[in-house]
């Protein structure tokens, strides 16, 4: 009887553990750090073939696993980590360069900072034999140089001649991976726009204009390229933070005048960004700005006509009262680029309707009133 018992309970615990969850699904993590760990800089010092029969804890290769836990796994790599399970094999290869893979990461990094005439550019420079003098096509210096760059960016592959003669197609140019290195890398520079340029340079306060930016990736910032002011040479500004960039709100050309969609619903108090250029050699910048009341008003907001008036009193509070750039007057009904020679050319207006783009401008406050 007792026999007959052990034989029972035996026979039912091999049947309830064939019904749970592999050991994998518990262990991906100790699996893929025991991996990275023990073969990722040894591969680095000396690369070799991988060899996908060797056993990992327990008789288990990561290209064992089902498709969908595996595709579970690369999605909740980082850049790096991609980048490195890329290393190992073609198989892994195909996987880690897919665009779904890298598009989230594309987005939390660069998101901010793209806009479409990003993108526009991005296919441009594909179409050019510029990209042809790109990371994936150059022959990175040897010995300590070559082993402390794959150490301190392991967002790149690129490194490894070998793996490159070997594998001369494993990142397709046209790729979201292939976009993400550019970006990482500094090689591509993409269109966006700067805030107070110039390191905040006091003829620029409170305006954001337009550049080409190329990331340096051992200081975290950026290089600005702003494009030349009529005869003037291009002038270009280092350490540019994140901060001070944002993708352009309008897809444009900075020499052109917007069109203001939103001048008859103004009324003071609105918060709004007004084009300004110095003449008209010189390309437009978006300058902050708030909407005020007439001088034939008292400001109080229970009788206040200004909104429905003709004319509107835009206020550059950064500027000392009495100063020629306080204010302005914009004629709503029939705007356009309004000014001269002396005072610059007032363009089109756009109304700021997100609190983040606010706030952006009152950050950048200057410390002290300007003249």
């Amino acid at each position: 009887m007792l026999l007959y018992l052990l034989i029972t309970c035996l026979s039912f615990f091999f049947f309830a553990k064939s019904l749970s969850l592999p050991p994998w699904t518990s262990k991906t993590k100790t699996l893929l750090s025991f991996y990275f760990s023990k073969n990722f800089f040894t591969n680095i010092l000396h690369p070799t073939k991988p060899d996908l029969a060797s056993p990992v804890l327990g008789q288990m290769s990561i290209l064992d696993l089902p498709d969908l836990p595996l595709d579970c796994i690369l999605d909740n790599l980082s850049p790096s980590g991609l980048c490195s399970m890329a290393r190992v094999c073609s198989s892994l290869r195909e996987r880690c360069v897919s665009d779904h893979l890298w598009e989230k990461h594309l987005m939390t990094k660069w998101g901010k900072v793209l806009g479409p005439s990003a993108h526009k550019e991005w296919q441009c420079y594909l179409s050019s034999p510029y990209h042809l003098d790109s990371p994936h096509h150059q022959t990175s210096h040897h010995g300590l140089t070559k082993i402390i760059s794959l150490i301190r960016s392991l967002s790149s592959i690129l490194g490894d001649d070998n793996h490159r003669r070997r594998y001369p197609s494993s990142i397709p140019l046209d790729s979201t991976m292939s976009f993400y290195l550019s970006l990482e890398t500094g090689r591509f520079w993409f269109p966006a726009q700067v805030y107070n340029r110039e390191n905040g340079h006091v003829g620029f306060m409170l305006s954001c204009y337009d550049a080409e930016l190329s990331y340096d990736t051992h200081t975290n910032t950026f290089q600005a390229r702003y494009p030349p002011h009529g005869r003037r040479a291009i002038a270009i500004e280092k350490d540019v933070t994140w901060e001070r960039i944002r993708a352009a709100p309008i897809d444009a050309s900075p020499h052109h005048l917007y069109v203001s969609d939103s001048l008859n619903e103004l009324k003071p108090g609105d918060h709004i960004e007004i084009q300004w250029r110095r003449n008209k050699e010189f390309p437009y910048g978006w300058w902050y700005s708030v909407v005020g009341h007439l001088e034939s008003c008292d400001g109080n907001l229970n009788h206040c006509q200004c909104h429905i008036s003709e004319m509107m009193v835009l206020e550059f509070n950064q500027y000392t009262v009495g100063s020629r750039w306080r204010k302005t007057m914009i004629n709503r009904r029939d705007h356009r680029e309004k000014g001269n020679e002396e005072d610059g050319f007032y363009g089109g207006i756009r109304k700021l309707n997100c609190k983040e783009d606010i706030e952006m401008w009152k950050r950048l406050w200057p410390s002290s009133i300007l003249e």
